[in-house]
């Protein structure tokens, strides 16, 4: 009974720390390690399976914060304009966010998307990929003050947010490359993204 009692309390602090990790602790992952395999549905009710993705070829994957973000709707909008460009390369783009399915539409108005673009329920991709944290309590109220409220946009998501992060996957599922920037207003640039594919 205590052992079973202690290995719930350890369940419990794990989880908890998990769930609740800050900014400063998530790292990403790092060139030369194995991607988490996701199924999830995109925006247009697809199926959407990092595997099934991988035998058509590398993989963009683009974690961003949400259509309230000009940062996030800049970089998606130029991977939209050079999409051709890196499908001639035999790669996919898929982005991720921890928004709604009623703010991706959003997202899609600015910028003109046609790639997958995932609402990741439950944040399990981004917990995957380590780039999710827990906003701060007064980042919150600061955000509010600009109009971003997290309950509405995020859902059941609430104040959570990814470190926006590009990764590219190659064909054997390993990651290739990664831009992991916690400076949200620093991104990934086109060029580099074809250049490494």
């Amino acid at each position: 009974m205590v052992k079973a009692i202690c290995t719930l309390f350890f369940v419990f602090i794990c989880f908890g720390s998990l769930s609740a990790q800050s900014i400063d602790e998530v790292k990403g992952l790092s060139v030369g390690a194995k991607a988490p395999d996701f199924n999830a549905k995109d925006q247009n009710g697809k199926k959407v399976s990092l595997k099934e993705q991988l035998k058509k070829g590398p993989v963009v994957l683009i974690f961003y914060r949400g259509q309230w973000c000009p940062f996030c709707n800049r970089i998606l909008k130029k991977v939209e304009d050079s999409l051709q460009l890196i499908k001639d390369k035999g790669a996919s783009v898929v982005t991720i966010s921890p928004e709604t399915s009623e703010a991706i539409k959003q997202t899609i108005s600015k910028t003109n998307a046609t790639y997958s673009i995932i609402s990741d329920n439950g944040l399990k991709i981004m917990r995957s990929y380590d780039v999710a944290f827990k906003v701060d309590d007064n980042t919150v109220t600061k955000y509010k003050g600009y109009g971003v409220d997290f309950d509405k946009s995020n859902g059941k998501n609430g104040a959570y947010l990814p470190v926006p992060a590009t990764y590219i996957i190659g064909k054997d599922g390993i990651v290739k490359y990664v831009y992991f920037n916690k400076d949200y207003r620093e991104r990934s640039n086109v060029q580099d993204i074809l250049n490494n594919l």
